[in-house]
């Protein structure tokens, strides 16, 4: 593969360089300093961006590492110019040498609701610059924080511990925030560069994988022990005010496609159809089912799945059997791979299974953003009722 590197002097940059090269990769550098690059780089060949039109004919992939960090703080139109303006510019240059696809390399901050600082803001507006189509491929990689044997940013203080130390601490930090080992990122780059979020994951991180277990059965214990009379309670209500049993079980798809029994407090009329939720008329809710929908109390007898490793807190919510196009998708996209959960990503941001791929979509993004940090948030979001991607139709 023939690959044009813009920012290679920059530290994503200088972990790329040496994999690509190990890989069997040809490299041109392009930067606005050519001199410099060469003598970081003596073996590659190294240009100017005003030479890209002519040198970059015949190369595969532009990948765009060149931009203005959080770690160079000034004001929003500097951002812009850099982030925003100068990437339009590369773009116009890599169109004009032909090359085969453009890679525009962003940040997981813009896929957040709250696009909070001035970097994050410009790299969503370069992001929409992209939106239309043009004759040359475009695809963007969302990265979280990139590290090798090295680290930047916040986590900088890693690099004066020694090497064991420092290994035996990376689990429980990417456990908290997702990361992406530049290994990973090489990798990905090699095999064409495909637009989505690239990271670590968490399905080899031993310390994620206890923290998440451990805040599963803590949580069941503290309605076992504290809420039991909540439960009766609820029970008891349901069973006075309508016809039916207070427990409402039913058939969902659970880690690795596995169908199991999930339990839940009964909020609709009996014989109601069995059908995904957005499905389902809210005539059907009955006015406790109300209340305990809108304070997500149903769910407090899934403590049983949770006790059975069939469901999380937090994970893609598992939909019905009879749901063959999002059971698809999702396969397709790996979030089967994953344990469901009693709420979700999706969930609090209002995506029901109407929507199929785009509720898949969210869920792999889930997968690829998971962190210790991100499942706190779901919570209490869920807990104030944040999102509707589990309402009845209206």
């Amino acid at each position: 593969m023939k690959l044009i590197l813009t920012g290679a002097s920059g530290f994503v940059g200088q972990l790329l360089v040496p994999r690509l090269t190990a890989a069997g990769a040809t490299l041109l550098l392009a930067g606005r300093h050519k001199d410099r690059l060469a003598s970081m780089f003596p073996e590659q060949k190294t240009c100017g961006y005003n030479e890209l039109a002519k040198l970059g004919k015949g190369f595969d992939q532009l990948v765009h590492l060149a931009v203005l960090n959080n770690n160079q703080p000034d004001d929003e139109a500097a951002f812009d110019a850099v982030n925003v303006d100068f990437m339009l510019d590369v773009l116009c240059r890599a169109r004009e040498a032909k090359v085969g696809q453009f890679v525009n390399v962003s940040t997981v901050q813009v896929l957040d609701d709250r696009v909070d600082t001035p970097y994050a803001r410009s790299k969503l507006r370069a992001q929409r610059q992209l939106a239309p189509k043009m004759d040359i491929a475009v695809s963007t990689l969302y990265l979280p924080l990139v590290y090798a044997d090295r680290f930047t940013g916040r986590l900088s203080w890693l690099n004066a511990l020694p090497a064991v130390v420092r290994r035996a601490f990376l689990p429980l930090v990417s456990a908290c925030k997702p990361m992406v080992h530049a290994d990973i990122l090489s990798a990905h780059i090699l095999a064409g560069s495909k637009a989505g979020i690239v990271s670590d994951g968490q399905n080899n991180n031993k310390v994620f994988q206890f923290s998440k277990r451990s805040i599963d059965l803590a949580f069941v214990l503290v309605v076992a022990l504290f809420f039991w009379w909540l439960l009766i309670a609820i029970w008891l209500t349901i069973r006075l005010t309508s016809q039916g049993p207070g427990i409402f079980s039913q058939e969902r798809i659970g880690q690795e496609g596995r169908i199991f029994i999930c339990h839940k407090f009964r909020t609709m009329a009996s014989g109601t159809k069995q059908a995904g939720t957005h499905e389902i008329s809210s005539a059907s809710v009955t006015r406790v089912g109300q209340i305990l929908r809108r304070t997500k109390l149903d769910e407090l007898p899934q403590i049983w799945n949770i006790v059975r490793g069939e469901l999380s807190l937090v994970g893609p919510r598992p939909c019905l059997p009879t749901q063959d196009e999002l059971i698809a998708a999702r396969r397709a996209r790996g979030v089967l791979t994953a344990r469901p959960g009693i709420s979700g990503l999706a969930q609090v941001e209002g995506i029901d299974m109407s929507t199929p791929q785009c509720l898949a979509a969210r869920d792999a993004d889930y997968i690829a953003l998971q962190g210790l940090f991100l499942d706190l948030k779901i919570a209490i979001l869920t807990i104030a009722g944040r999102g509707g991607g589990d309402r009845v139709a209206r």
